[in-house]
């Protein structure tokens, strides 16, 4: 036998070791969002540690993502079990988890309807989208949306958007879409031609800066969507899954939608969005009319049905509700709050203008306190803290909160 050459044990030229950075004096992240102020490695519950070992409160649960809390351990084990037994195999096959996902999400939709997965918010607006596109039929094509909405950043999600400023580095957007102020029904019927096909509206912005539409609202867009043939379509990406107090925020209205979006959520942290439709209207999609290559994949449906099992366990509206009202009322107790506005456990405190602070600088301290919110507008902080959250962490957060706010220049020391 030969002995092994000595080119064979030398190192391939093309080897590099993994998570070996190629130049030590460049971030290899694109710079899509600004530097990162802490490195969180580890969560329980409502609370996060980074790599120093120190401890934060999470009031805003990964953008309302981790409704149930860090690690929890019913979607912890079901993510376990499910990796060891299939990740992957197309959606050209079934897989287990599907079916009882959708027809939960179904049920507490209402039911009569069916439901599309995919992996994010942007996504399930992008499906609502060609869903309202492919049920209109050629030539009615335009969707109404509300000036200062968010529904995503792939291109049509973000000429959805109604905030201008956005759009204009992106430049030419895909054509159909057209804005008006929200909570304006007059406004909408007007912006109606023959070219459209949809609104599309999230029950309370979120984005926008927690924004909460008067009661006829909804409503009234209903008879309007009715009257002129059209669908009306929610977007409950953010508000969705028991955040604000119901399932699902339109719910507070007792309005029935054609479209419904949802993802953050659903997947208590893993990436999954859904896309629900009543019959009439999902069945405007045939085969091979849209798809997405890791949709409805067995981890995270597998962590989806945990997570809505989780929720309907412990009666999460309820839970969301009663918390919400406490953090409100604590929040409103501060002299430097001028205003909270928003339902349940999604919140805005708006700032005093005397306070002598903008939202970013007060959330940026709030972080060096030990305390994870983030301003969702200039002069507007955001709390979404988990629905588990306990009455004690309320209080705390709340107080590390006021302790900013009265170290401002304009707050009472």
């Amino acid at each position: 036998m030969n002995p092994p050459s000595r080119r064979a044990a030398e190192p391939s030229p093309h080897a590099v070791a993994v998570g070996a950075p190629a130049d030590a004096e460049r971030c290899p992240l694109m710079p899509s969002y600004g530097p990162p102020q802490v490195m969180f490695v580890r969560g329980e519950g409502a609370r996060l540690w980074d790599r120093d070992g120190r401890e934060y409160l999470d009031f805003l649960s990964g953008l309302a993502v981790t409704s149930l809390g860090h690690s929890h351990p019913k979607v912890a084990q079901a993510l376990a079990a499910q990796a060891r037994r299939l990740l992957h195999v197309s959606n050209l096959f079934a897989t287990e988890h599907n079916g009882p996902v959708a027809q939960t999400l179904d049920g507490l939709l209402g039911g009569g309807g069916q439901v599309f997965f995919c992996n994010s918010g942007a996504e399930a607006n992008e499906a609502a989208i060609k869903l309202a596109r492919r049920w209109a039929g050629w030539g009615r094509h335009t969707v109404i949306s509300a000036l200062r909405s968010f529904h995503g950043r792939t291109l049509a999600t973000l000429h959805a958007t109604g905030q201008p400023e956005k759009h204009e580095v992106f430049q030419p957007l895909p054509a159909g879409f057209r804005h008006v102020p929200f909570a304006d029904v007059a406004a909408v019927d007007a912006a109606v031609d023959e070219s459209t096909a949809a609104v599309l509206v999230e029950p309370i912005q979120g984005e926008g800066g927690v924004h909460v539409p008067p009661e006829n609202y909804l409503p009234e867009l209903r008879a309007l969507c009715d009257e002129r043939g059209l669908l009306l379509m929610f977007d409950e990406v953010q508000t969705g899954l028991a955040r604000t107090g119901r399932w699902f925020a339109h719910q507070h209205s007792g309005v029935q939608p054609d479209v419904v979006t949802m993802a953050k959520a659903l997947g208590n942290g893993v990436p999954i969005g859904a896309c629900w439709a009543r019959a009439g209207v999902a069945g405007a999609f045939a085969p091979g009319d849209h798809a997405t290559t890791f949709g409805g994949q067995p981890l995270a449906t597998a962590a989806a049905r945990a997570v809505l099992e989780c929720m309907i366990e412990m009666d999460a509206p309820a839970r969301a509700e009663t918390a919400g009202v406490q953090l409100r009322a604590r929040l409103e107790a501060i002299a430097g709050v001028a205003a909270v506005r928003g339902r349940g456990l999604l919140l805005a405190a708006e700032l005093d203008p005397t306070l002598g602070r903008s939202a970013g600088e007060v959330a940026a301290a709030c972080l060096a306190a030990g305390l994870v919110v983030n301003a969702v507008t200039s002069s507007a902080v955001r709390f979404a803290p988990p629905l588990v959250v306990s009455e004690d962490q309320i209080d705390e957060a709340v107080a590390r909160f006021a302790a900013v706010i009265e170290a401002s220049p304009g707050g009472q020391e």
